[in-house]
């Protein structure tokens, strides 16, 4: 079965197996240990994982998708819809979720009752949202090994020493790293940018709990402080938090009061919330 790229779902399937080995090389996979594929697609990535004994759960919201993957993995797959399954009774390598990634219930599945990591290369326009929907939110993998446009990889791991609201959001929960990047060709059709293979390690919300901080409001502060790019920060913060508590935060920890919100690090943000 060939399967023809939708662009309405941002599908552009992977088609080297150089790119596909730096994906299995960077996700360090351990033998039975439960990854979620975002967006299997014609299951090339799919094979890779299991080929590497992993117990996959592969997450496809396209119909022509899941027929093909049914096809190709038949007899050691099981298709499900999330109200069916339970990750602790997969009885086989493979679970196919016919589900849209980003109406997920992973606490429907049971993701919570064992560790997990997350290797896919998704439709980059959710990019955003996965983030946040897999950092912010319990359960959270044990690493997320992510196939991304290569502007933004850059602009989480802050390339030109200046921060952002994806920057900050990712590092308050794990280590980015930029592991490789990979051209147009490596993908059919070829998307108009160029990618790279970025990996968020030791995922947790420790510094949240370790500091008594409430994730929520952090974000609250620091959505504020990234509003208005040509404000200074403390001027943006004052939706948030009271004028007179923002001048005693700033002669506490010496900030600058013309500082913006790009230019604080991670331990500053939190220093604030």
């Amino acid at each position: 079965m060939f399967l023809l790229a939708k662009k309405s779902l941002g599908q552009h399937f992977l088609n080297s197996r150089h790119v596909l080995g730096q994906i299995i090389e960077a996700a360090q996979i351990k033998g039975g240990e439960t990854v979620l594929e975002i967006g299997p697609g014609t299951g090339v990535l799919t094979d890779a994982l299991l080929n590497s004994k992993a117990k996959v759960i592969a997450v496809e919201k396209d119909p022509r998708a899941i027929q093909l993957l049914k096809d190709k993995f038949a007899g050691n797959c099981h298709e499900f819809s999330a109200g069916q399954f339970k990750v602790n009774d997969m009885n086989s390598e493979l679970s196919i979720l016919s589900e849209d990634i980003l109406k997920l219930n992973r606490h429907l599945i049971g993701l919570e009752e064992r560790s997990f990591a997350v290797v896919a290369n998704i439709p980059y326009y959710i990019t955003g949202m996965i983030l946040q929907s897999f950092l912010e939110y319990s359960p959270r993998p044990d690493r997320m090994i992510l196939l991304v446009q290569r502007e933004v990889a850059e602009r989480i791991i802050a390339r030109d020493g200046k921060e952002s609201l994806l920057s900050i959001s990712v590092k308050a929960f794990g280590t980015p790293s930029i592991m490789a990047k990979v051209p147009p060709g490596a993908f059919t059709p070829p998307p108009t940018v160029h990618s790279a293979i970025l990996a968020i390690r030791d995922i947790s919300d420790k510094l949240f709990s370790e500091n008594k901080i409430d994730i929520q409001r952090f974000f609250e502060i620091v959505r504020a402080g990234f509003a208005h790019k040509r404000k200074v920060l403390i001027r943006n913060l004052e939706t948030v938090i009271e004028p007179d508590r923002l001048k005693e935060i700033w002669a506490e920890h010496s900030f600058d009061v013309k500082v913006r919100a790009e230019d604080l690090k991670l331990e500053q943000w939190l220093a604030i919330a």
